[in-house]
This record gives C-alpha cells, sequence and structure tokens, in this order.
C-alpha cells in the first residue's frame, strides 16, 4: 500500500507558514489539490501565490474559522473548486504564555476557542460532506475521507507557563479519538499528529529572543535537534493516504524521543 493522496483534494488550515505550510505543499507535491486556509492572506499569497488559481491545484482561502460563517465558507469554496473534500488537516494552531494562578488570565479560554472549537465544528462539517459523497457514489467499501489534527507533545507534559496551550491540546486529543469512534461507521478516520520542537514560525521568532532557548531543546530532545517542518508533513501524508488504512483514533508523536525524557521543567515548544 502506497502513501499516495494523488488525485484527492486536501483542506488544510494554518496554510501559511510552518506545519500548515509544509503539509500543503507537500501535498501538492504528491499530486493533491489543496486549499489552504489561514488568517494571513497576504501570508498565503506571498507563499503559495504563484500555485493557486484556475486550472491549478491550489486555492487559497483567508478568513477567521473561529466563526461559523467562515467555515461554512470554506467547505463551499473547496466544493466549488474541486467538487469534493477527501483529506482535512486542521494545522491551524496558536501559543499564547498563560499565568496559572491568574483570575484574570483568559488564554485557556482563548485557546480552547482557537485550537480545539475550531477543529471541531470544521471536522464536523466537513465529514458531513464525506459521508454525503460516499453516499452519492453509492460506496459501501472502502474509506471515505481522512482527517488529521496537528497537536503538540505539551499535552503530555508539565509546563506551568504553558497551562492553555497543554489544555488546548490535551483536548484535541482527546477529540480526536472520540470523533474517531462516532465516525468509524462511516469509514471516516480521524488521527492525529503531536510534535515536539520544530522550526515553524512561532519557534523562530521564540530562538529570535532567547539564544540560549535551542540548547535547551536540544539537550531535552535524544536526537539533539530541532525538526524540519516536512517531517511532520511525512507523518501526516501516512495518515491522509489509504496506508494506514486500519489506523484510527491515533496520536502519532514526532518529537525525536522528547517524551522518553522526564517532563518536568524542560520547555515543551
Amino acid at each position: 500500500m502506497s502513501f499516495s493522496v494523488q488525485g484527492k483534494t486536501a483542506i488544510v488550515t494554518g496554510g501559511a507558514n510552518g506545519v500548515g505550510l509544509a503539509i500543503g505543499r507537500h501535498f501538492l507535491e504528491e499530486g493533491a489539490n489543496v486549499v489552504f486556509a489561514d488568517m494571513d492572506e497576504a501570508g498565503l499569497a506571498e507563499e503559495v501565490g504563484d500555485l493557486a488559481g484556475e486550472d491549478k491545484p491550489a486555492r487559497l482561502f483567508a478568513g477567521d474559522l473561529r466563526e461559523r460563517l467562515t467555515i461554512a465558507n470554506l467547505l463551499s469554496a473547496t466544493i466549488d473548486a474541486y467538487e469534493r473534500v477527501d483529506i482535512l488537516v486542521n494545522a491551524s494552531r496558536q501559543i499564547i504564555a498563560s499565568d496559572p494562578l491568574s483570575d484574570e488570565d483568559d488564554a485557556v479560554e482563548t485557546l480552547l476557542q482557537q485550537n480545539l472549537m475550531t477543529s471541531l465544528r470544521l471536522s464536523q462539517l466537513v465529514s458531513k460532506r464525506m459521508i454525503h459523497q460516499a453516499e452519492k457514489e453509492g460506496r459501501e467499501e472502502g474509506l471515505s475521507g481522512s482527517i488529521v489534527n496537528i497537536s503538540s507533545i505539551a499535552a503530555r507534559r508539565t509546563h506551568p507557563q504553558l497551562l492553555a496551550y497543554s489544555v488546548s491540546t490535551a483536548a484535541l486529543d482527546q477529540m480526536t479519538r472520540s470523533m474517531a469512534v462516532a465516525l468509524a461507521p462511516h469509514r471516516i478516520r480521524v488521527n492525529g499528529v503531536a510534535f515536539g520542537s520544530v522550526m515553524s514560525a512561532s519557534l523562530k521568532g521564540a530562538l529570535k529572543e532567547n539564544t540560549e532557548f535551542r540548547g535547551d531543546i536540544t539537550d531535552h530532545t535524544p536526537l539533539a535537534r530541532i525538526a524540519n517542518p516536512r517531517e511532520v508533513a511525512d507523518a501526516v501524508q501516512y495518515l491522509a493516504s489509504d496506508a494506514s488504512s486500519f489506523v484510527t483514533g491515533q496520536i502519532i508523536t514526532v518529537d525525536g524521543g522528547r517524551t522518553l525524557l522526564d517532563p518536568v521543567a524542560a520547555p515543551a515548544h
């Protein structure tokens, strides 16, 4: 069984930079149609604008996916362009440092909305479309679709200043498992990829602000380096393809062995 996504249509959120951009570009290289979605319209145009347009394999969609109408418009734009959707990758995420002892810190609420609810609502809407497609095509066997949620090892590690991010990603992991069971009768698989330190836009910014941060990360990573976004994209392609046809409800960890070490006090970015 190959890892092919040739001819499939994918929606990738967080597609303007970092991991989301790497996943979308990887899918394009493998012959998929890709809708790159992000709030950053300028970033989308700069990174993949030359690949987007009529009779091209990519489309750009800019909007705030925390809004239900925007989510509906994203799906409509995908169907208008490619007539179907086979893969959804929820890669849009936000990290906010938080104070776990402050009753005025609303970071948990903010990140639950951004990192959990956006992915949940989009997954619900897209899965309905996948079910409709299978019914319309009269398919009673084979896969109807794949949903991949991008999570973090922060869900399993202890770092007080990342309370909000940890809570939101832990909730996303549980959502992945729950949706996997709910959608299994419809032959839609739901999985996640939890990564450690990947050279994303947010991590690049953090490394510029704190030059010692890189050493902290590599010292706590058995493979002693920071991952390239493409390494996450490879894991996502496996879960999106038919090669993982009997895999659902799983969270694949891509962290260079980070979670094998003592989780307390080590940076979990």
